[in-house]
């Protein structure tokens, strides 16, 4: 009998010692590229198992991250839109930001390159064979990472597309990439989701290798001074992993059919 108390105790003590670490999660608001691409998949296990803090992925464009954050439902963001990011951290939402890693963007288009943008030589010649030539172009229209570069990119030539031959889908890469193939037109996507997009058709890579389609991430932690329940402890213990070696490396050897997907370089800003 006098073992049963003592017992009791040990469970209960076991009990609360687990709900505590179960309790510890962060909620994270990232780009649609890092989810579907499987690097959350791949490193948020290996930080987990480390640490036991449990990381909850929303996956939608940058824009609506970032609203989202706005609003209180973020502890960090992981997003690709600097002046988007910078707006957000001056309006208050955000602080500590840090550069992560990057990729770059890709223009993609039908095999038989009817604007013939594969001879020029820049973002900005391909961009303006396209519109030149009046070549379907099928834009995301969401104001996400990628269609703010690609609106970055239009402005650069003085080009503000409204014509029959610009379609804006208000939607994710992967309709968008859909409506390309089956439409015959271009489109800009990361790098990430084009090598893990699975049914390319005839669509192919047509440029790249030019530093305007660099693609830089950062990382955000949300000010808990205007939304009280951020959880920062947990928030700045999972960044400051990401931009580790520890981290930083992770996020190396993530790779799919041996391509490496994301280049770290949080050490390089």
């Amino acid at each position: 009998m006098m073992h049963k108390p003592l017992f009791l105790c040990s469970v209960l003590i076991f009990s609360a010692s687990f709900s505590l670490i179960a309790s510890n999660s962060i909620l994270v608001q990232s780009t649609t590229s890092t989810q579907n691409s499987g690097l959350f998949n791949y490193i948020v296990p290996i930080y987990q198992a480390k640490t036991g803090i449990e990381v909850k992925v929303v996956a939608v464009g940058t824009g609506q991250a970032l609203k989202n954050a706005a609003n209180g439902d973020a502890d960090v963001v992981m997003v690709h839109a600097k002046s988007a990011e910078e707006i957000f951290i001056k309006n208050g939402y955000g602080i500590a930001r840090r550069p992560l890693m990057y990729n770059q963007f890709f223009v993609v288009g039908p095999s038989h390159d009817p604007a013939g943008i594969q001879s020029a030589s820049s973002a900005a010649e391909a961009f303006m064979k396209i519109a030149s030539s009046e070549s379907k172009w099928i834009s995301r229209g969401d104001m996400s990472g990628t269609h703010k570069k690609e609106l970055q990119l239009w402005k650069s030539i003085a080009i503000n597309p409204t014509a029959s031959w610009y379609l804006e889908v208000g939607s994710g890469m992967g309709r968008t990439l859909g409506m390309t193939i089956e439409l015959d037109g271009y489109t800009l996507v990361d790098s990430a989701t084009w090598i893990s997009y699975k049914n390319k058709g005839s669509c192919k890579v047509l440029y790249q290798e030019d530093q305007a389609l660099s693609n830089q991430y950062s990382l955000i932690l949300v000010n808990d001074k205007i939304h009280p329940h951020v959880n920062t402890t947990d928030a700045k213990n999972f960044m400051g992993w990401l931009l580790s070696s520890e981290g930083q490396s992770a996020i190396a050897k993530f790779k799919l059919n041996g391509q490496q997907l994301f280049y770290p370089n949080a050490n390089k800003f």
